[in-house]
């Protein structure tokens, strides 16, 4: 059975509805625009979007009024105002957009300050929809890489440029940032922004990295002042922080702002107010390695000495983790940590401080050398030292991830917590006991079945020379994390065991 692609459908479903009510849907556009054409995302800020429903989450906002949005939009500061105007999955029309502009305009009169700009954001397929769009008042429109050829984009972005709109092109892919680059050898760069989509249209399944991972080749073509948008994905404040720190010059807002009234005026001071971080820093760095390195990545985990470290590293990992907790077999110290930051073996590996309680002496040392850049990241393990950790604005600042104990059902709703925190990756481990790692204990396969439909997979517990190779065709994860299934004893390992572990890999 073929997999279902969603965004075919749109399209799909679209040409027919345009085959029988026309371009303009049956709603009465008028023949004229009636408003001034208003800049786009000038500076960082958020874009707030009018939405009712999507194809992922169904009916959001079923009964919103979209000027009345509209207007409480631009009272909480947004930069911006997205109004979906496709109708058969997003619920919205032409009229929506309509009633948006002229909710801004009412702003502006009650105010005297200049609005939002208004986006257009829809499926489109043709220059007559960017005349149309124009006017009904729109500002500028939404222009989806993956579903226009390349001429047929240059051709809708001249429009825009003839009008004075601006072209959001929306990217995913490499051939995406190509087709831009053809747009602007024609089009001039102030009429274009760029939007990366954290959501697969194709799917509908989100990575908050994808984004991160096209910034700098989307920047190489319209320089290093391009507007950049992080598009989709973002419920929370704490969430948007993270992305406004990654260095993008606006956020699209859908759900969030639709669903939550009352926090509207956080969500886009959050992102406007964020700076980067050491955090943001090793998340695009890791975006932009992920996509040159071997599929999995992995991680090595429970080193307590640098032979094993320096051969862990020859033979292929990506990650070298070391634990800071005394109750550990595999206990390491920081004399350990800073000889392998110094040694020509583990150069550009990434050196990882595996901590249980932020508030413990061992912790402390991981988190100092972290700070001074002897440690690449930090790894947060179990959900209660995440909490904890992530709830200190000095901790959260700093390179981290978490990694949870999953033993039931419930479980993988722990990293729905987490990504609502802004937590792009979340390594799942088996929990055996009171023991927290290195059991040697497998997930079940359903268990990392739910987790992976909904996120990229970082998957520890039990892995070894004997299973890694099915592991890795059962269910394609991003980085796997070995520890007791290659050692000679608990904190020693076998070079024998990680020789072959690694030649299972290929």
């Amino acid at each position: 059975m073929a997999e279902r692609n969603i965004l075919d459908e749109i399209v799909n479903r679209r040409k027919n509805d345009i085959d029988q009510l026309g371009w303009e849907f049956g709603f009465k556009i008028p023949e004229t625009r009636q408003r001034k054409v208003h800049p786009f995302l000038e500076s960082k800020g958020v874009i707030l979007e009018v939405k009712r429903a999507s194809p992922s989450k169904g009916d959001i906002a079923p009964d919103l009024d979209s000027g009345a949005t509209a207007l409480s939009y631009a009272r909480s500061g947004a930069a911006a105002i997205s109004c979906l105007t496709e109708t058969n999955y997003f619920k919205g029309t032409l009229q929506d957009l309509m009633n948006v502009c002229s909710a801004v305009d009412s702003f502006e009169k009650e105010t005297g300050k200049t609005g939002p700009a208004v986006l257009r954001k829809d499926f489109l397929i043709d220059e007559k929809e960017i005349e149309i769009a124009y006017r009904a008042g729109a500002d500028a429109v939404l222009l989806i890489s993956r579903i226009l050829p390349t001429e047929k984009m240059i051709s809708m972005a001249k429009k825009c440029e003839k009008l004075g709109l601006t072209a959001l092109v929306e990217l995913r892919l490499d051939e995406d940032v190509q087709k831009l680059a053809e747009v602007v050898k024609t089009v001039d760069k102030k009429y274009i922004a760029a939007g990366v989509n954290s959501r697969d249209l194709r799917d509908f399944t989100i990575d908050l990295l994808t984004p991160c991972a096209m910034l700098n080749k989307i920047r190489n073509v319209l320089g290093k002042d391009a507007r950049v948008i992080f598009e989709s994905g973002i419920r929370t404040p704490q969430s948007t922080a993270f992305a406004g720190s990654l260095g993008f010059a606006g956020m699209l807002l859908g759900e969030a702002a639709a669903k939550n009234p009352q926090i509207r005026g956080e969500l886009v001071k959050s992102f406007v107010d964020s700076k980067e971080t050491s955090n943001a820093r090793f998340w695009n760095k890791f975006a932009a390695l992920k996509q040159r390195g071997q599929t999995p990545m992995v991680k090595v985990c429970g080193l307590t000495n640098l032979p094993d470290a320096e051969k862990s590293a020859s033979l292929g990992a990506d990650f070298l983790g070391f634990i800071f907790w005394n109750k550990s077999p595999r206990h390491a110290n920081e004399q350990v940590v800073r000889k392998a930051r110094k040694s020509a073996a583990c150069k550009n590996k990434t050196l990882v401080g595996v901590i249980v309680d932020p508030d413990d002496e061992e912790a402390q040392i991981a988190i100092n050398l972290a700070k001074e850049g002897i440690l690449d990241v930090i790894q947060l393990h179990t959900i209660g030292c995440a909490r904890k950790f992530l709830a200190k604005d000095e901790y959260r600042q700093l390179p981290h991830y978490a990694a949870i104990n999953i033993t039931e059902g419930t479980d993988p709703l722990l990293l729905d917590e987490l990504f609502d925190m802004g937590e792009p990756r979340v390594l799942v481990d088996a929990q055996t006991g009171d023991k927290i790692g290195g059991t040697g204990k497998q997930i079940s396969p359903e268990l990392v079945q739910k987790v992976q439909k909904k996120y990229k997979l970082w998957l520890a517990g039990g892995l070894s020379p004997l299973n890694v190779k099915n592991v890795i065709s059962s269910f394609q994860p991003e980085l796997i994390d070995c520890a007791s299934g290659v050692e000679a004893e608990p904190g020693k390992k076998d070079n024998k065991k990680l020789e072959d572990f690694f030649e299972n890999l290929k």
